[in-house]
């Protein structure tokens, strides 16, 4: 398939020579180019639970009561594969999760086997990043031997065809999701993210290229809402934060991948550096092979042994307590007495049970409504707070500074993205969701508006350059801490299990569609007003997102999935 829109084709900038200072780059024209860089890099309760059956307390034998006996012992490989852990027992108070009285999963139990299954999971986000950063290095490379050399718009469409198949790929991502299952969407999206870089590895054409390039950005788009999704529905409530986190930072490293391989391989071994992007996809989809399906989506399909035995694989014995399985009594009763509409009306009252949705606008009202739309403005909030912009433009203000070479300015701004990240990953649990995100809106703000005073006062300019490289890690410090790997973990963690999946995937495709946007009008925004404005509206934008945190955004820190969604919906009622 080729795509002919040249409106996706991104805008490039010719860099400043070595002995244009940074008011002249503030001004600087802008020509037509590929986006490669032009990417994203993502208290406990007081609501009562109420009061339903869960699974520990499933009939056995036709007599309710605890699973009996104990488990055998198994390795963590073989709670992946799907063998049960060891027995049950009491619960220990101390292990409870907040308000609710129930065991936190995990909390008696080896993590290894949600480890496992996150790390799987995070092969597609590896890939992620990978995929639509390796174009970078041997773009120029690539029009030669397919005959574009020269040709920005062509070299243009090789580059943000990856974003417009991501793009259709995560529009799509959350019927897929919610109708196969988590585990069969990832082997669904894993077959393309290795068909994609092999064909492009294989092209010999412009058309081959381009047709390789969508489908790895329909994978991307696919896999990129489905692995916050995952994560947040097999982690442990105590460290889910810490494990959504690992989604960004995998990303993170993706990306610092494919610049060690733009850096270890001559641009000429593109067809090498393609390959080897196939080979993340290929762990997710052997990894999914094995791995267990994520118990909630189970429990959602009313599929009751199969959840119990994903949650004790899982969590372990205790593991079970955290889900809602089966219709509440009161349910069938009201069957029975009011029909099939009372029997909804009171199930669609019990958090965490699965019922019909309408899709597309229908989402937009009731309780829904309000997580989907913070999901969307997030993502928005992150993207036209210029973060890609910001990474575009930091070669340039590297080379200003004196550092020449634009690896390693790539490298600079890359470890910082990764550091940050990794200290996020250990504050999500602690800090809280709400507050990491708030503030780090504030600091893409400051640095924002310290740029560019700094391009655009004359008192700063001898210091232009300073402020422009402390600025700019300062920048990508403040969006690892929060604005990086909060939204994609919160997203998920907003949304009613019943409607989660669409829910995540309109979040992604609002993250899409706001990085081809930023794409195409940054460049023109700075040759008709000039760097300075154009990063003072972005300084505004990330002001905004704070603002909207504060006043919009509840924090999930220390609260199972049904507890949020408990409190959700009573907002929504007293609303």
């Amino acid at each position: 398939m080729v795509l002919s829109s040249p409106a996706l084709a991104p805008q490039r900038v010719q860099r400043p020579a070595g002995g244009m200072n940074l008011s002249a780059m503030a001004q600087l024209p802008a020509r037509r180019s590929g986006p490669g860089l032009l990417r994203s890099a993502l208290p406990g309760s007081s609501f009562p639970a109420p009061h339903r059956r869960h699974l520990h307390d499933a009939p056995h034998n036709g007599r309710p009561g605890p699973a009996p006996g104990p488990h055998p012992r198994s390795s963590p490989i073989a709670h992946f594969k799907g063998a049960t852990p060891e027995g049950t027992g009491p619960l220990d108070p101390a292990a409870t999760t907040a308000g609710t009285g129930l065991p936190s999963p995990g909390a008696s139990a080896p993590l290894a086997p949600v480890l496992l299954a996150v790390g799987v999971a995070c092969m597609g986000a590896f890939a992620f990043g990978f995929n639509l950063s390796v174009i970078n290095g041997p773009l120029e490379a690539i029009a030669r031997e397919l005959g574009v050399a020269g040709n920005q718009a062509m070299m243009g469409l090789v580059v943000s065809s990856t974003l417009a198949g991501a793009a259709l790929g995560s529009l799509g991502s959350g019927a897929v999701a919610d109708s196969l299952g988590r585990r069969a969407s990832f082997l669904l999206a894993a077959a393309p993210m290795v068909a994609g870089p092999l064909i492009s590895a294989y092209a010999g054409n412009l058309n081959a290229m381009v047709a390789g390039r969508f489908l790895t950005g329909a994978a991307i788009g696919l896999s990129s809402a489905l692995v916050p999704t995952y994560i947040s529905e097999v982690a442990p409530t105590s460290i889910r934060g810490a494990l959504g986190a690992l989604n960004q930072l995998t990303i993170c490293l993706g990306i610092l991948g494919a610049l060690l391989i733009n850096v270890a391989l001559p641009a000429a071994e593109w067809r090498t550096m393609f390959t080897a992007a196939a080979l993340p996809a290929a762990l997710l989809g052997l990894g999914m092979l094995l791995g267990p399906e994520s118990p909630r989506w189970l429990a959602s399909k009313h599929r009751d042994a199969e959840a119990r035995s994903a949650a004790e694989r899982l969590w372990g014995p205790h593991g079970p307590a955290e889900l809602d399985l089966g219709r509440p009594a009161a349910a069938a009763a009201a069957a029975k007495k009011s029909g099939r509409a009372a029997a909804a009306e009171i199930e669609a009252s019990t958090p965490g049970i699965a019922v019909a949705q309408h899709g597309g606008l229908g989402l937009l009202s009731g309780p829904a409504a309000r997580p989907l739309l913070i999901g969307v403005a997030l993502f928005a909030f992150q993207q036209f707070a210029g973060i890609n912009a910001l990474v575009y433009f930091s070669s340039s203000v590297f080379r200003q500074a004196g550092v020449a070479s634009d690896t390693l300015a790539s490298a600079a701004v890359g470890a910082t993205n990764v550091l940050g990240t990794v200290v996020a990953a250990g504050l999500m649990d602690r800090a809280g969701r709400k507050q990491l995100l708030s503030n780090s809106f504030l600091g893409q703000a400051a640095c924002m508006f310290a740029m560019a005073a700094g391009f655009s006062l004359p008192a700063l300019q001898p210091h232009a350059g300073t402020i422009a490289v402390v600025g700019t890690l300062g920048y990508i410090l403040s969006f690892a801490l929060g604005a990086g790997p909060v939204p994609g973990l919160i997203v998920p963690e907003l949304n009613p299990l019943s409607t989660r999946g669409k829910a995540v995937s309109a979040a992604f495709v609002s993250h899409w569609v706001c990085n081809v946007v930023v794409g195409q009008t940054f460049m023109g925004a700075v040759q008709s007003y000039g760097l300075a404005p154009v990063y003072a509206f972005f300084g505004t934008v990330a002001l905004l997102g704070s603002l909207y945190v504060r006043a919009k955004v509840p924090e999930t820190k220390g609260k199972t999935l049904e507890q949020i969604e408990a409190e959700l919906r009573a907002g929504a009622k007293t609303a």
